[in-house]
């Protein structure tokens, strides 16, 4: 038996072995007890383990490698070779002494062996008790590592075959040990990724950095409907010192964590998508300009395509009727599809929905669905072949619809569409679009219940202003009324122009402060006293005086308005004014002079007197009377803004009508921020004769 290795190379151990057994790892003594239970064999091992060169101790009794017997007892040596010679084999631990006189613990396996010349020698080896004890333990830890570790264990051959696996990877698969052992991985984890999975292996496999934590979807024999999702670590077998080449493994399934991390990011994008719809949606009171905004919170985030549809009621009250075919107006419309998705989302305008139709349903529920684009939704709801068609080709593969209901009334309804690419809608996504729906809903509401009263408030404005002013032959007149777009059609400005007796006119102009119905209100009743006591030969001041307690009497705050009386058979004005802005004359030489010594505080303050004053106007003399929105505007002083007024009017052609508009374009923005009105009198002077 050699003591060194072929080759003259040291030894790596106490006995040489291929490189990787467990021989490297546990140091192991040999040595020979003779008949007379003298050493015949000494190693190297047996001189690293006992501490004796092999001159010290080769025909010496052998128990020069125990401890003393204690008195009267047999040698320890002797019983080993006793039992070797008599056992044929046997195996124990007992106490050794090193030449340095330290006793330690020592396993001892011994067989007898017969030489050429019949002669019986007991061969033993012998290796430290606590080296084999760490053997033992970390091959038990490995076996038990393999029978119950939860996580997959693989080893594969430099072919990617398996080798040895564990019960968790076996029912991972859902096949029995035995049918993976010899079969390449690529025959059991089935994967989708065009061989990235498989490339990835065979890196590992020829030598390369080791893969930790790669997600991988696959499918197995076993289980060919489930997909799974699996975390996998790959390392070189090669990279341990004399394993077989290969490929080691672990493999985890978590395919429920991925799916509560997709579900977890989904949910984010959805509060994140409702966000975002709180922000965009409802930024106007105009139905049209809503549902837009309802269309481009949905798409693409949360659809290929999306339509928004109002009900046209053909009567009140406004009851749905599931017996009676619903028409809606598709109002918004928005996809990311090509052609003829896009035909098909706004190729239409008008749409009848039979009874029974999925919209009829959902309706009846109140609540949004989710319905599949096939057969049975074309025959239900789809009455037009060729719009079947188009959806057919569209791309499409399932629709959820949502009611739009606000107060107890259906305004409509809102389709989101998803092509095949895309997953099917679920619950959290029926959620998700009936929060939209909703809040969609109610603005759709506001933006209709502010239509019928900016109605009503249009139809008493126009019925309150003037529809045709009073004409005279010394008086011509240009009048423009421009509502303010900001806030509402509907203010409370007007003018007037009103016939006297003795060819004289009056010219009014008022605000009354705020907006809608009630402003629209107020000042159709101060036009009509207006109109009233003018007729009742008042001076100006004395007319704004009744004015005011006209005012005062209908509770109305804050009103302003501007008097002029014009007479042409003497040339002169009459003017007074309650805090209106102040008149202009443009003169026939160009020159513009504001009437600035009109003083007096608003209608409806009440206790201050007014004051009239006087003034003569030159033939062809142009007035110019309007209200504060032609002269105020934001970051813009109100000197400023007459400035502008002036320059506009010094440069006056001779069409009144031409100068009025020009001035509007020119000094209101587009659109105005305020109401306004401008009125332009050119006045003559009567003489005898003249008709």
């Amino acid at each position: 038996m050699p003591s060194e290795p072929s080759g003259g190379e040291k030894a790596p151990g106490p006995l040489w072995s291929e490189p990787g057994t467990l021989l490297e790892h546990v140091p192991v003594a040999v040595l020979g007890i003779d008949e007379d239970d003298r050493i015949c064999y000494w190693g190297p091992g047996a001189q690293d383990l006992f501490g004796h060169g092999p001159t010290a101790v080769l025909s010496k009794p052998a128990g020069v490698l125990f401890p003393d017997p204690p008195q009267g007892a047999p040698d320890a040596s002797v019983r080993l070779a006793e039992r070797g010679r008599t056992l044929g084999y046997w195996r124990g631990r007992l106490p050794a002494r090193h030449l340095d006189g330290a006793v330690f613990d020592c396993g001892f396996r011994v067989f007898p062996v017969t030489g050429a010349g019949g002669r019986s020698v007991v061969m033993a080896l012998a290796s430290r008790s606590d080296e084999l004890d760490r053997v033992k333990t970390n091959l038990a830890f490995l076996d038990a590592l393999f029978e119950t570790c939860p996580i997959g264990l693989v080893m594969l051959d430099e072919e990617l075959r398996y080798v040895h696996l564990n019960q968790a990877l076996a029912d991972m698969d859902s096949l029995p040990i035995g049918e993976h052992l010899g079969r390449r991985m690529e025959e059991i984890m089935i994967t989708s990724d065009g061989g990235e999975y498989q490339r990835i292996l065979r890196t590992v496999a020829d030598g390369g950095q080791p893969v930790v934590g790669a997600l991988v979807g696959v499918r197995t024999p076993g289980d060919p409907d489930r997909d799974q999702v699996r975390s996998v670590s790959f390392f070189p077998l090669t990279g341990a010192v004399g394993s077989r080449p290969g490929v080691g493994g672990l493999l985890v399934d978590v395919t429920d964590r991925e799916q509560a991390i997709m579900e977890a990011t989904a949910g984010r994008q959805r509060l994140a998508l409702l966000d975002r719809a709180a922000a965009r949606i409802g930024t106007t009171l105009d139905v049209d300009v809503t549902a837009r905004e309802l269309v481009a919170a949905a798409v693409p985030d949360f659809s290929d395509a999306s339509v928004v549809e109002v009900v046209e009621w053909m009567d009140e009250p406004e009851v749905f009727d599931p017996e009676l075919p619903l028409v809606t107006r598709r109002i918004a419309a928005g996809t990311i599809l090509p052609p003829p998705a896009t035909d098909l989302v706004s190729g239409l305008e008008n749409v009848t929905y039979p009874p029974g139709s999925a919209i009829h349903r959902m309706l009846l529920t109140g609540r949004p669905v989710s319905v599949l684009v096939n057969d049975e939704f074309m025959t239900r709801t789809v009455i037009h072949q060729a719009r079947a068609q188009l959806l057919r080709d569209s791309g499409l593969a399932c629709i959820l619809i949502a009611p739009l209901i606000a107060r107890g009334t259906v305004q409509g309804l809102t389709m989101f569409g998803r092509s095949a690419g895309r997953p099917a809608f679920t619950e959290e996504d029926l959620s998700l679009a009936g929060e939209l729906a909703s809040r969609a809903a109610l603005c759709l509401d506001n933006a209709r219940l502010y239509s019928r009263v900016q109605d009503i408030a249009l139809t008493l404005q126009r019925a309150l202003l003037p529809s045709a002013l009073a004409t005279s032959p010394y008086v011509e007149v240009a009048h423009r009324y421009l509502p303010g777009s900001h806030i509402t059609e509907v203010g409370g400005d007007w003018y007037d122009v009103i016939n006297l007796s003795g060819d004289r006119v009056a010219l009014v102009v008022g605000d009354v402060m705020g907006h809608g119905v009630p402003a629209a209100a107020a000042m159709g009743r101060l036009r009509i006293t207006a109109k009233a006591l003018a007729r009742h030969n008042q001076e100006p001041d004395d007319l704004l005086s009744e004015l005011d307690a006209c005012a005062q009497e209908a509770g109305i705050e804050l009103a302003t308005c501007l008097y002029i009386l014009y007479d042409p058979t003497t040339g002169r004005a009459r003017i007074a004014s309650a805090g209106h802005p102040p008149p202009l004359v443009r003169h026939p030489d160009g020159t513009v002079e504001t009437i600035s010594d009109v003083l007096g505080v608003p209608l409806g303050v009440g206790g201050q007197p007014f004051k009239t004053i006087e003034i003569t106007l030159p033939e062809d003399a142009i007035l110019a009377l309007y209200t504060d929105g032609l002269i105020e505007a934001r970051g813009q002083d109100i000197e400023e803004g007459l400035e502008a007024v002036r320059a506009e009017l010094r440069r006056a052609p001779v069409q009144l009508e031409e100068t009025a508009d020009r001035m509007l374009s020119s000094l209101l923005p587009d659109p105005p921020d305020d109401d306004t009105v401008l009125v332009l009198a050119r006045v003559r002077r009567s003489r005898p004769g003249r008709a």
